[in-house]
């Protein structure tokens, strides 16, 4: 049994540690009572894990880490970037304030949705700000997941409004011990699951008591969080002042410069001017820590503000002008309001118009570096070209790519987006298209990535493509040499340009004209990658040629890794087993069916997978003339958990077995033999 398992799940898989292992089958008899697990972390109806915030005091400080959500601690560690977080002086956070929050993304292991919600303009952005108006809004795992994958620090919402917030307030902040209680279960939260911090948004009056700890309380949860999660922080919204007064003052100043001086940053209220710019960076209170000042963009463009909407960058612009951070609010705006058939197009005209005023950090990834491009959504999820149903999960998302549209002289352009409708892994590629114009001799430069992933010696380098009629694509690579990465404006030197060389792949359905790079392996000494672009040069006569380039995967892999076997999955086991009956799935059914509804764990490295693939079968029926069945995919997992929920499965009494295959990394299959399984026999309740 993993004994590093999150202090979370400790307690629920200690069932697990009774159940034999090899192939051992365990045994159920049927019993149909209601759900044992609780509701706010499975849905009551199917059981189905869920992501949920806590609504009181008296929730928060009865929580336990025995009692947290097993399903909702994020799979991802926060990866390391280029600049750090720290050395950056005009950081970029987002605080996601949408319809209420727990959506679509609520649903742990994803879900089926027609147009959902997604961010994947990660590469912008610092610091990601899950809001919700619960008392703590603990960000689902699918957005600390996709945020951690790219740098990107994640932080929930303690928040207390109104009536009954300034009562909770007079309850925790009327003394030391109360207050330390709070702070102390909020660390606990964040470090049992996994992200890195809280804005604190205290918007309501309170007394010259409550008041007077407030600082005291923010001190000591931001030394707490320090001590507990690396890399963490504590911000603090321009509420209340000084006096006790809910009074924003839309700018740092000596009546709200306390709360400050206790936390690690101030995110401003909206309604500033220019003036409240021009006065701040003069303020003695903001020498040294200008960085940790947020000035607040509010993307509906409420009240009297500057910008907003598809304007959002004359604010962003106005911000920088006086060098200051900037905390984005609502972004979501662009869904909420706008046609959400079209939310790609939408999202990246936002992006992109604010795209002169954010500054991109670059991951830093050890090898094998990876991605489909896939932005944890689409119209249907594609392993290996073979599509399966439409679907969201942003745990699927993988490192994205920088979007974009660039105009080119004599009315030439080039386009950077991602395309649901072609696919090699999960839910789209990246389309690249344009127009070279009929004056423009020189390949198309396209930039894809910019990255810090030291190489080995011999890296191996795998693309699939598919370009268009009359062009010719070559991949970029431009690298450094590695002991200069540490430093911001490294001299990058470019070391290799492949020319890719079409390869028919008749199993991927980006077909027809399918392109593939045969695997080339680069020998490359003490490099470390900084950018990923393809070049695009019209083949022929000089004419205007439009083109385009759908990419599928891109692959970096140590040729000395390819070498080391697979691991197998261990300690495989079933519980928290629930028995329900329901409708039959064919339309023509007419009995009620067996539904199996049951939680899955095992051993293995996560870090050597994309996902786990998680089958069923039927072994043995009450009709012993009906073989065994055929392994049915039942869902992925991107973690060492997995809910089975709703599943069909023969009258009793009957025998099936439940299988995890790895998805690894590197692309290459793990023999069956190294598949986990564990077989379950159940029989109905006589008694």
């Amino acid at each position: 049994m993993n004994r590093t398992l999150s202090p979370c799940s400790w307690t629920r898989l200690e069932s697990c540690l009774d159940q034999p292992l090899g192939t051992g089958s365990i045994h159920e008899v049927i019993k149909y009572v209601p759900s044992p697990l609780p509701a706010k972390h499975y849905d009551p109806d199917t059981t189905e894990p869920i992501s949920c915030g806590l609504q009181t005091l008296e929730e928060l400080l009865s929580w336990k880490r025995s009692e947290a959500n097993p399903f909702n601690v994020a799979a991802v560690p926060l990866a390391p970037r280029e600049p750090p977080l720290a050395s950056c002086p005009l950081r970029t956070l987002v605080s996601h304030d949408m319809m209420g929050g727990y959506l679509d993304d609520r649903f742990v292991q994803g879900t089926i949705a027609e147009a959902p919600y997604s961010f994947y303009h990660w590469q912008y952005i610092d610091i990601f700000n899950y809001f919700a108006h619960k008392l703590v809004t603990i960000p689902p795992a699918v957005w600390t997941n996709a945020a951690h994958k790219h740098g990107v620090v994640v932080l929930g919402t303690f928040i207390t409004e109104w009536t009954d917030g300034a009562a909770m307030c007079e309850a925790f902040l009327k003394d030391e011990e109360s207050y330390r209680a709070v702070a102390d279960k909020l660390v606990q939260i964040s470090h049992c699951y996994g992200f890195d911090g809280w804005l604190i948004n205290i918007e309501n009056a309170l007394s010259a008591v409550a008041v007077k700890n407030t600082p005291l309380f923010l001190r000591y949860m931001t030394d707490q969080m320090h001590e507990r999660v690396s890399g963490s922080l504590v911000l603090w919204y321009d509420s209340v002042v000084e006096d006790g007064q809910l009074l924003w003052q839309n700018e740092l100043n000596q009546s709200n410069r306390i709360f400050f001086d206790a936390c690690d940053g101030f995110f401003t209220n909206y309604n500033w001017t220019e003036q409240s710019l021009e006065w701040m960076t003069d303020y003695s209170g903001v020498q040294g820590r200008q960085a940790d000042i947020y000035i607040g963009v509010d993307v509906f463009a409420r009240g009297k503000v500057v910008g907003g909407m598809f304007e959002t960058n004359k604010a962003l612009e106005m911000i920088r002008k006086h060098n200051f951070s900037t905390a984005i609010f609502a972004p979501g705006w662009v869904y909420e309001t706008q046609d959400k058939s079209e939310f790609r197009m939408n999202q990246d005209k936002f992006w992109a118009l604010l795209s002169d005023y954010l500054y991109i950090h670059r991951p830093v990834s050890p090898l094998p570096f990876i991605s489909s491009f896939c932005q944890g959504f689409g119209k249907a999820f594609h392993y290996r070209g073979q599509a399966e149903r439409g679907w969201f999960n942003l745990t699927a998302q993988e490192i994205q790519p920088l979007y974009y549209h660039t105009e080119l002289e004599d009315r030439g352009w080039l386009r950077s987006r991602g395309c649901p409708e072609d696919a090699w892994n999960g839910g789209c590629s990246l389309l690249l298209d344009g127009l070279i114009p009929a004056t423009h001799t020189a390949p198309v430069c396209a930039k894809v990535f910019s990255l810090n992933v030291p190489l080995a010696s011999k890296t191996l380098v795998i693309l699939i493509y598919k370009p268009s009629a009359g062009i010719t694509v070559s991949l970029e690579l431009k690298t450094t040499d590695a002991s200069l990465c540490t430093h911001i404006n490294a001299r990058d030197v470019n070391r290799e340009f492949l020319t890719i060389h079409p390869l028919l792949i008749p199993a991927y359905p980006l077909q027809r004209c399918c392109g593939g790079l045969e695997p080339i392996s680069l020998e490359l000494c003490g490099c470390a990658l900084r950018e990923v672009g393809f070049s695009i040069q019209r083949d022929g006569e000089p004419q205007d040629t439009s083109f385009s380039c759908r990419v599928g995967e891109i692959m970096l892999l140590d040729v000395d890794s390819l070498q080391v076997p697979p691991e197998r999955v261990q300690g495989m086991c079933i519980y928290d087993v629930v028995w329900l009956r329901g409708a039959g799935t064919s339309p023509q059914s007419t009995s009620p069916c067996l539904h199996l509804n049951a939680t899955l764990q095992w051993d293995y490295p996560t870090k050597l997978v994309r996902h786990f693939r998680v089958y069923w079968r039927r072994l043995r029926g009450p009709d012993p003339r009906i073989p065994p069945g055929q392994l049915v995919l039942v869902g992925r997992a991107y973690s060492h958990l997995f809910r089975v929920t709703e599943l069909a499965v023969a009258e009793p009494p009957g025998l099936l077995e439940l299988v995890v295959e790895p998805v690894i990394r590197k692309g290459f299959p793990v023999p069956e033999s190294h598949w986990g399984r564990r077989s379950l026999s159940y029989t109905e309740d006589l008694t």
